[in-house]
């Protein structure tokens, strides 16, 4: 079976419109098969943008951003510059046009993990493909730190039953990790250099 980290040509195209509203704002976002939630923003991801707090600023990247709901908030919602990645061909399609949709500007571009990515940021915001494989997550999660600036931020949602309490003991060897939310099994995670 094709995930959504793949770009399988092969998965038939049928795209939804959905309305979503975060943090009392109204956003729509067009949806397809082989993107990450394609039946609406999912549930980790919406508790992590609720859950950030109001002082972002400078520079984010949204890693992993399947369809866009993290960039296309955060540029919305805070006076930010927005980086946003994908490996996933469709899903950047469907981020250019939801970033139409939603009248934000956003760079949009392909890139597997950090491997296209030159710049620091401020904060690196993911709801990360967990079902990648172990490997690559970890790959995510540790090379954000090359990617963030001087007191920069790696924001992350990771549910209990995919290994958040794993992950969380592991990335304690890089990062100061601080779990700043918990909402039904979904942890909300801080991570930084101290």
């Amino acid at each position: 079976m094709a995930q959504y980290f793949e770009n399988d040509k092969s998965i038939k195209s049928k795209v939804d419109k959905k309305k979503v509203i975060i943090k009392n704002q109204e956003f729509f976002f067009f949806t397809d098969n082989g993107v990450f939630s394609k039946k609406g923003l999912d549930y980790g991801t919406r508790s992590l943008l609720e859950a950030l707090p109001n002082d972002i600023s400078g520079k984010c990247l949204d890693m992993g951003c399947g369809y866009g709901p993290i960039g296309i908030f955060l540029k919305k919602t805070y006076d930010v510059s927005v980086d946003m990645v994908d490996i996933n061909l469709r899903s950047l399609k469907l981020a250019l046009k939801n970033a139409d949709a939603n009248k934000v500007s956003v760079h949009i571009f392909e890139s597997d993990a950090f491997k296209s990515i030159k710049e620091k940021y401020d904060y690196i915001i993911t709801n990360p493909p967990i079902r990648v494989g172990k490997e690559k997550l970890y790959e995510i999660l540790t090379c954000a730190k090359e990617h963030l600036k001087k007191n920069g931020k790696l924001y992350f949602v990771i549910n209990k039953n995919q290994g958040a309490k794993s992950v969380i003991k592991d990335l304690s060897s890089i990062y100061k990790i601080d779990v700043i939310e918990k909402n039904k099994g979904f942890f909300i995670i801080l991570a930084y250099i101290d």
